[in-house]
């Protein structure tokens, strides 16, 4: 069998085939080789010499020189230096001989390497199981990536178990500085999740509780329990100290491959007043998950289960108070047929509003596979289950038993069946059936009849008529409102669909339906659409008819006349001579010659229309009759790059039908296109119905932008001070390293005739390799509504920076006004660090220490009297960075504030902080922080 060189790169992405739910697919390899051994199949897959195949398990990535496929087992072993990349989790292991289990997603292997996005673990012996991943003899740091030959910290560990996304817990532990032993620790917990996972200590004082204190510490029971403690302090309360746990558990049990715990259990909040209020609040929620392999099945039957109970936050009135919601689902799929159990209830005080989503109190489906008997196809399925839901009020017989919802059992029954078949050249017989029978433990029943037969003739290809006639019947009374049934009992439509090319790029349709069930005012009406596409005409219509009251309902069209190419000649080659066959006569032979798509007049001139009738509802109905009516002609240029074109829209159910003129243009010219191109566009719409005109025009010149935009109404009551808005700009098209931008406008009063709160902006951004200046201001000019001419904003920043060295500075100013006065109610804010210089210190090409000085101060001034005395204030600060940790600190000298922060992967801890005011803090130590 070693002959089989499939060639597998060229061919792609194959599929060896399915462990359960995973699927092996080759990517690249050289040889594949089949064996049986002891009753076993093995495929074997081999690189190319000096190379490695490739493969995907599902979406994780496989490298290894040999890879040996035990069908039987359902196993991967990764022979020679291999690679396996997890999608899941983002991790990658590098090691000899690696192990995959299909079936469980375990792994194993000796002297393996894991990497993820913050750590590396080298072990003698790795494990990994779903959601968890234990190694033994291990070393691992944070530090891999920085790229230095020793590492600034790493851990050498007896046991390590890893929970990707959410912490590392390791066992016997030696704590290593450049790789040297200065700490023995018996445990280790790392947290890898989110800030919000991580352990948090808070200390806090409040009107109501006063003194607080909120605690949540991480804790690992065994290999696969994590928990974190939360406990809660809170002074006025009764009782003063709360808590709860919340636990995590990973394939703790043979079936059982994730349970979820979280309790809290917490004293009641203080009333507005202040009065206690003895009790506590409980919030509950249990869930697991799992597996339970089965001999005949297709795949494990899953389950899910959940207990949520929610009252914290909740008033004392609150019908959701000391509820408690469960939700249990079972599914198994077996080759016959598949199977599910569903549970859905409630505990606690009985609901007083209507149930809308049923409870399940237990459900079973039953879902055998299609099946088909010659050309008979059929799907069946079968619901049992007791319910408590909200009653129908069109059921007497609920209503009568009393309260908003009714719990009691139904049995559901549906099927599906279908039958084709031809019946002579070009024609075939559709038959469907589907059932849907409810019945209930109160007597009622509902039942839903749809059977349809249909017979479909073709011919020549593209014509073809279609007979359909349907039946519906819906008969019954749910007692439930979650699954009535629709009030139309009987229907039996008869339609006729007609798809005919009557001529060479016409198509033509029609369709009707009738119904004997229907007054002839219901029926619906017929529908003929002609569709032409045949240069210079382009025809889209459709109209609907009703014969029963004779009327007509509905009328659309879209007509275009134009032919870009219609001055072009295309040529059509010569065709040779056919003989004659006994099927086909003979063809002679006919020269090449050129043809034009169409003889349109105007190349580059082309009309189009649209419009349509609707048949109004009612006699005063206003949103019927005539559509409007909307035409265009449109103008291009040589090269279709510029054009114009007018557009008109009618109204005519108005005295005066002229609704709106509008027009958009491109113009592209120049003398070079490329280097020195003038582009305009624009939009212009004058609407007539309710006065208004708006639009925009931009001129785009060697990289400027010319633009105006515009937005007014024409029409006014006396009372609105402004039209609109109107506004006009110039700079260079955004995006580019240098660009900057002038813009004047603001709202605009047409019958004053002038701006009423108009304003200039700039905005300049300069960017150079290692230089930057940013600058923006706002000046209010004087309008028919503001009277005065002042700066409103302004900001300005800019950053120099030569090898390790930077000079940057910023600042900002805005005035906010509470009244019109010039000198009363005026608020002027400036901002500014008008030097902030940096250096970095380090031999490396990336500095590890990093100096700044900053001068730093914030003026406000209230009808120009100053607020806040403080000077200008330097602060010095310095950043060691040692990629995998960094310390962080800063110095306000006038200010008399400090802090010392750490951070290492995913999050800064504050050591020292402190100010006049409070003095030193560890914010680490809740107790040592004064409470705000």
């Amino acid at each position: 069998m070693r002959g089989w060189l499939l060639g597998l790169l060229a061919l792609g992405s194959v599929a060896l085939g399915e462990a359960q739910a995973r699927t092996v697919r080759i990517l690249s390899a050289q040889t594949l080789e089949l064996r049986k051994t002891s009753g076993q199949e093995l495929v074997i897959i081999s690189g190319p010499e000096g190379g490695a195949a490739e493969l995907r398990v599902d979406d994780d990535e496989v490298r290894a020189e040999r890879v040996e496929f035990n069908r039987t087992r359902r196993t991967l072993t990764l022979i020679g230096g291999a690679t396996y990349r997890s999608a899941k989790d983002g991790q990658v292991l590098r090691g000899e001989n690696l192990v995959v289990n299909l079936g469980d997603e375990s792994l194993t292997g000796q002297d393996v390497l894991i990497s993820d996005s913050q750590l590396e673990i080298r072990g003698a012996e790795v494990e990994r199981v779903p959601g968890q991943l234990r190694a033994r003899s291990s070393y691992f740091t944070p530090c891999a990536r920085c790229g230095r030959t020793t590492n600034d910290y790493a851990f050498r560990a007896e046991r390590v178990i890893v929970y990707p996304g959410d912490r590392l817990v390791a066992y016997r532990v030696q704590f290593l500085i450049a790789d040297f032993p200065v700490l023995y620790l018996p445990f280790v917990v790392l947290p890898l999740g989110d800030e919000d996972r991580q352990p948090r200590v808070e200390v806090g004082q409040d009107d109501l509780d006063g003194y607080t204190v909120e605690a949540d510490l991480p804790f690992a029971v065994g290999n696969s329990i994590l928990g974190t403690t939360l406990l809660r302090y809170y002074q006025n309360r009764s009782p003063s100290l709360s808590g709860g746990v919340d636990l995590r558990a990973y394939a703790s049990l043979p079936w059982v491959d994730r349970a979820d715990f979280y309790t809290l259990l917490l004293a009641k909040p203080l009333a507005q007043g202040g009065e206690a209020r003895p009790g506590q609040d409980l919030d509950l929620s249990f869930s697991v998950r799992g597996r339970v392999p089965l001999t005949e099945a297709v795949r494990p039957l899953t389950y899910e289960f959940s207990l949520v109970r929610r009252d914290i936050g909740q008033s004392d009135t609150s019908s959701e108070r000391g509820v408690a919601r469960a939700n249990f689902s079972a599914s198994v799929e077996y080759p016959r047929f598949s199977a599910q159990l569903n549970y859905v209830d409630r505990y606690g005080p009985e609901p007083t509003t209507a149930v809308v989503t049923p409870y399940e109190r237990a459900e079973v489906v039953l879902d055998p596979k299609p099946f088909s008997v010659g050309d008979l196809n059929a799907d069946v399925r079968f619901t049992v289950g007791r319910y408590t839901a909200a009653v129908n009020p069109f059921s007497r017989a609920a209503r009568l038993a009393g309260g908003l919802n009714l719990t009691t059992t139904r049995l559901e029954e549906t099927h599906t069946l279908r039958y084709a078949r031809p019946l002579w050249t070009g024609a075939e017989l559709l038959f469907t059936n589907s059932f849907t029978g409810r019945y209930y433990g109160t007597g009622a029943r509902t039942v839903q009849l749809s059977v349809a037969g249909q017979i479909t003739q073709r011919w020549a290809a593209t014509n073809s008529v279609i007979l359909r006639q349907e039946y519906f019947r819906n008969e019954g009374v749910s007692p439930f409102a979650f699954d009535t049934v629709g009030s139309r009992r009987l229907s039996a439509p008869l339609s006729l669909s007609v798809s005919a090319v009557p001529a060479k790029d016409v198509v033509f349709t029609a369709s009707y339906s009738r119904d004997p069930f229907l007054t002839p005012e219901q029926q619906r009406p017929a529908t003929f659409g002609v569709s032409v596409n045949r240069r210079p005409v382009s025809l889209t219509s459709s109209l609907d008819y009703n014969f029963a009251t004779k009327e007509l309902e509905a009328l659309r069209y879209t007509v275009t006349l134009g032919d870009p190419d219609a001055g072009r000649l295309t040529l059509v080659p010569a065709r040779p001579a056919v003989p004659a066959t006994p099927t086909a006569p003979a063809r002679p032979a006919a020269p090449a010659y050129y043809q034009r798509s169409s003889a349109w007049p105007f190349p580059k001139f082309s009309l189009s229309a649209s419009g349509g009738y609707t048949r109004p509802s009612t006699p005063s109905a206003t949103d019927a009759g005539l559509n409007d009516f909307t035409l265009r002609a449109t103008v291009a240029g040589d090269d279709r790059s510029s054009n114009f074109s007018v557009a008109a829209t009618y109204d005519f159910d108005r005295e005066r039908p002229l609704k709106a003129l509008s027009t958009e243009y491109t113009l592209v010219r120049g003398y070079d296109t490329v280097l020195n191109p003038v582009t305009v566009t624009g939009r212009q719409t004058l609407r007539l119905d309710t006065p208004r005109i708006e639009g925009g025009t931009t001129v785009n010149w060697r990289g400027l932008a010319f633009s105006e935009a515009h937005n007014l109404a024409l029409e006014q009551a006396s009372t609105v001070r402004e039209s609109g808005t109107v506004t006009f700009s110039v700079g260079n098209q955004a995006g580019r390293a240098n660009n900057w931008q002038l813009s004047y406008g603001g709202g605009y009063d047409l019958v004053r005739g002038g701006f009423t709160r108009p304003s200039l902006t700039g905005r300049l951004n300069l960017t150079r390799p290692g230089q930057r200046l940013s600058a923006e201001g706002v000046y209010r000019t004087r309008g028919l509504d503001q009277p005065y001419a002042e700066l409103g904003s302004a900001r300005l920043d800019g950053e120099w920076q030569q090898g390790r060295f930077t000079v940057a500075g910023r600042a900002s100013y805005a005035r906010t006004r509470s009244t019109l006065t010039p000198d009363v109610g005026v608020t002027d804010r400036l901002v500014f660090d008008p030097l902030r210089v940096g250096v970095g210190l380090g031999r490396r090409e990336k500095p590890d220490l990093y100096l700044t000085a900053t001068l730093r101060q914030t003026l406000t001034y209230v009808d120009g009297v100053r607020q806040n005395p403080e000077p200008l204030s330097p602060v010095f600060g310095f950043t060691l960075d040692r990629c995998c940790w960094a310390l962080q600190g800063e110095w306000d000298v006038v200010g008399k504030r400090y802090r010392l922060a750490i951070g290492m992967p995913g999050q800064f801890y504050p050591l020292i902080e402190g100010d006049p005011l409070t003095g030193p803090r560890v914010p680490l130590l809740p107790f040592s922080r004064p409470a705000p």
